[in-house]
């Protein structure tokens, strides 16, 4: 086996290119560069294949890559097997594509935009759909009790609710304890500490008890939610649901919004009291006021009540959001793991987004109503 090599000999008729060593795929090298920068603006008149050994494809896509340089039908009289090689790669070569065309920076970013915006619009398409089949298989359980599985609500319950219980009062439990610390700190600089009891149960029982506890619910159940149905995709359980007569809907849908409908206002009164609990310990151990003073301070404050139904009348909201955009994004799953990965990361995205966004709009409401 020789390295492929070549020669370019300026007669009086014509360059003649001489073809010597092997022209294959192992033995080419860096030859078809230095071919390319030797034909370059020359045109090649003749070949000389006395000394060429092995041709396939490669070679022949070097010779045809090189800059003018079209060889002529009669210079393979001598290898015509080559010639016939050279023939259809030449023409594969002509008949080929071109390169895309390149496009500006600022086309590929409208590109991106309008994707982006596309993209939106057909999930919300999506999402819309998804909530009517949703609230039409709500108005059928309602209608036909007889039909509900009781079996998959209690389980659902159980291990979207009950199991949830240690993370939600332990999380609830440091928040409260934070809040405290940062009004014990702040407050006694103006001589009024006291009302750090105040902050810590408004803060608790408005804003974040009921937000705490449904970013970890949406993080946890919501997650969940999208990988079981997603796998069940997957699996194409759902379709032989749909085969057997049964509606998925009412079977993995409806158990798990009912029971994040029923938990999650249970998990938020639980997280309050989490968080006053740490609260009245950081007072107790910071500025001195017992737990009978804490309990005191917030029981004679009439706009307790307020707080705590304002908080309390945001979960169920909460909870329909986390469970409908869980399962929501599991029933998009394709076939592949790519997608479950895809819609289990966008259940938790989306469900954190829409509960920061609906407390938002809920702050607005009650503050134009006062509350």
């Amino acid at each position: 086996m020789a390295a492929a090599d070549f020669q370019i000999d300026d007669g009086g008729s014509g360059l003649t290119l001489r073809l010597i060593g092997d022209w294959s795929a192992t033995e080419l090298g860096r030859v078809s560069g230095r071919l390319d920068d030797a034909l370059r603006e020359r045109s090649v008149e003749a070949v000389d294949l006395t000394d060429l050994g092995r041709f396939d494809t490669a070679g022949a896509l070097a010779l045809v890559q090189a800059s003018h340089c079209t060889l002529p039908p009669k210079a393979w009289t001598q290898r015509p097997e080559a010639g016939r090689t050279y023939a259809l790669v030449e023409k594969l070569e002509r008949e080929s594509a071109g390169p895309p065309p390149q496009t500006s920076a600022w086309v590929r970013a409208f590109g991106k935009i309008g994707r982006g915006i596309y993209d939106i619009a057909a999930e919300a398409t999506l999402s819309m759909a998804f909530l009517g089949r949703l609230v039409l298989a709500g108005g059928t359980a309602i209608r036909h009790p007889g039909r509900i599985r009781w079996a998959a609500w209690f389980s659902q319950a159980e291990r979207a609710g009950l199991d949830a219980i240690p993370i939600i009062a332990v999380t609830n439990f440091f928040i409260g304890a934070v809040i405290a610390y940062l009004g014990a700190n702040l407050l006694t600089q103006f001589g009024a500490g006291v009302f750090t009891v105040q902050l810590v149960a408004v803060a608790v029982l408005r804003e974040f008890a009921v937000v705490i506890t449904s970013v970890l619910l949406a993080g946890r159940s919501s997650s969940s939610f999208a990988a079981e149905i997603g796998s069940m995709r997957m699996n194409q359980e759902v379709d032989a649901m749909q085969v057997m007569g049964v509606n998925p809907f009412q079977a993995l849908v409806i158990p798990r919004l009912a029971a994040m409908l029923v938990m999650l206002p249970l998990l938020t009164f639980i997280g309050m009291v989490a968080g006053m609990f740490g609260g009245m310990l950081v007072t107790w151990s910071e500025l001195g006021y017992g737990p009978a003073f804490f309990i005191q301070r917030v029981s004679e404050d009439p706009k307790m009540s307020t707080h705590l139904m304002v908080g309390l009348i945001k979960a169920p909201v909460f909870a329909v959001v986390v469970a409908a955009i869980g399962c929501r994004q599991g029933m998009a799953v394709a076939g592949d793991v790519e997608s479950l990965g895809r819609r289990v990361t966008a259940a938790v995205v989306q469900a954190i987004f829409a509960i920061i966004f609906l407390d938002a709009v809920f702050a607005m409401i009650f503050l134009e109503l006062n509350l």
